[in-house]
């Protein structure tokens, strides 16, 4: 019994919810390989009535189209480490305390900033591979892009950084990190000790 339940703790996150595998373009799981495109949301609170139902039938059109089509919404984060990365530049060769401090306070805003924009929503379409084959897979994803972009959508397949960041999103609601570890607990690791 204690041997079972130490074997259940030496299991990873990964494991524990089925991930196999994170590759370049997909989420390896036991029930089929997860493909993410990543749709750039519309803002149609400025839209007409028609063009809204214009956009309505663009979907629809969509999922018609894809048998194995499966949807997400999920809580987004904004990038603003380039920002932060150039402020910390600046601060280090900064040499008036005064200019410093408005920089640390503008580091500060930018954190609290991007905490409150986790709110933003982020929509994902799911293709599930089941067993294709790999030279049919990659015409396969680029068709349903097409289609995508053919009904006015701003679609772009989610990579492997993304795939990382999506996971951090859904399961954590971690909307800071920008780099997500490959296994648990790989920040506190520090090589050569």
């Amino acid at each position: 019994m204690n041997r079972k339940r130490k074997q259940n703790e030496k299991n990873s996150t990964r494991q524990l919810i089925g991930i196999t595998d994170i590759t370049f373009h997909s989420l390896v799981t036991g029930y089929g390989e997860l493909v993410f495109f990543m749709i750039k949301p519309t803002n149609i609170s400025v839209l007409s009535d028609s063009s809204i139902s214009a956009r309505i039938y663009a979907l629809m059109n969509v999922l018609k189209g894809i048998a194995e089509i499966e949807m997400l919404c999920l809580n987004s984060k904004e990038n603003f480490e380039e920002v932060k990365s150039n402020l910390r530049s600046r601060m280090d060769k900064e040499q008036n305390p005064a200019i410093c401090k408005l920089l640390e306070q503008d580091m500060t805003a930018l954190d609290r900033m991007q905490v409150q924009m986790a709110t933003a929503r982020e929509f994902l379409i799911i293709i599930r591979l089941n067993n294709e084959k790999e030279s049919d897979v990659q015409p396969y994803l680029s068709r349903i892009e097409k289609s995508l972009r053919d009904q006015g959508f701003t679609a772009k397949k989610a990579g492997e950084a993304d795939i990382k960041r999506l996971l951090g999103v859904y399961y954590e609601q971690n909307v800071t990190t920008e780099k997500y570890e490959d296994y648990d607990g790989e920040r506190w690791v520090i090589f050569g000790e």
